[in-house]
């Protein structure tokens, strides 16, 4: 009796500023990968290795040319991603979808425009930031520029926000006698990441980032973010981090941010639009995948 071979899925390996994913059709009405799946998938020794999935799917916002969804590595959902959608606006362009150059898609967290730029970035225009505590969420008495909490890493202050996921963001102080981004660099981010992920603070866990301010137009920036561990580049986390620092009053309103694999330009004109972010999307390889449980190949 023969074994049916496992189902094959044609993919597209990319990444924005290093933030790597792996990108599925399934307009076709092929089912998303199972949460199992998508875990193996991300497996970076068996399986393909990704920060997070992306399924391009049929229409469904009103105007838009497709929607898509995104999973993270550990096969949990995610409300957003700003460099993964990048890399969907990238996609939709090469495939020939999205045939002008500005264009708009759906995601988890809403309406996305996006503009294809002349040096092959992207410009999108993501949501507007969200400070309520019972919007992020967070649990606190009220809303604040400041938040504190209290744990094996001391008194911590963050600030907050929701880019459609929820955020916080903890600034380093810069050492005046050690290079600029020096201090970011010897942060435990993985360590204060977790626990205040596991805190009890935000009931659906959080985005952690951390963040130096260079200057009032510069910072650098490093996340540890849910369902994933510490990533390259988190482009969501790069737009809440800014509109953070802009509610603190400490940086301007147009921002460019170092992260461990690139630079992104964050632009937020006014406390009622949309946080605007530039950066580029690159197609690493295109393969087929075969899932065969626990000896899955790629």
């Amino acid at each position: 009796m023969s074994i049916p071979a496992p189902p094959r899925r044609r993919f597209s390996k990319m990444h924005g500023a290093g933030n790597d994913f792996v990108v599925l059709d399934l307009r076709d009405g092929a089912p998303p990968p199972t949460p199992a799946e998508a875990a193996r998938m991300a497996d970076r020794h068996r399986g393909i290795g990704f920060d997070q999935l992306l399924t391009i799917e049929p229409p469904a916002t009103p105007g838009a040319v497709a929607d898509y969804r995104i999973w993270n590595a550990d096969g949990s959902a995610a409300g957003q991603c700003g460099n993964g959608a990048r890399c969907v606006a990238a996609w939709l362009r090469r495939n020939g979808t999205a045939r002008a150059a500005r264009f708009a898609m759906g995601s988890p967290a809403g309406r996305i425009e996006a503009d294809a730029l002349d040096d092959g970035s992207f410009r999108l225009a993501m949501s507007v930031p969200v400070f309520a505590p019972a919007r992020i969420p967070l649990v606190a008495p009220a809303e604040a520029a400041r938040y504190v909490a209290d744990g094996p890493f001391g008194v911590l202050a963050f600030g907050a926000a929701s880019m459609g996921n929820p955020h916080a963001l903890i600034e380093v102080a810069a050492s005046a006698s050690a290079p600029p981004g020096s201090a970011l660099a010897a942060v435990d981010a993985a360590g204060i990441g977790a626990w205040l992920q596991r805190s009890g603070r935000f009931p659906d866990s959080v985005n952690v980032g951390f963040a130096e301010v260079l200057a009032p137009d510069h910072i650098a920036l490093r996340v540890f973010e849910r369902g994933v561990g510490e990533t390259l580049a988190c482009g969501s986390g790069a737009c809440a981090a800014v509109a953070i620092l802009v509610r603190q009053g400490r940086v301007d309103r147009a921002v460019r941010v170092d992260l461990p694999g690139g630079t992104l330009h964050i632009d937020w004109p006014s406390d009622d639009a949309p946080v605007s972010m530039r950066g580029p999307a690159a197609f690493v390889f295109e393969g087929e995948w075969w899932d065969e449980g626990t000896d899955a190949h790629g």
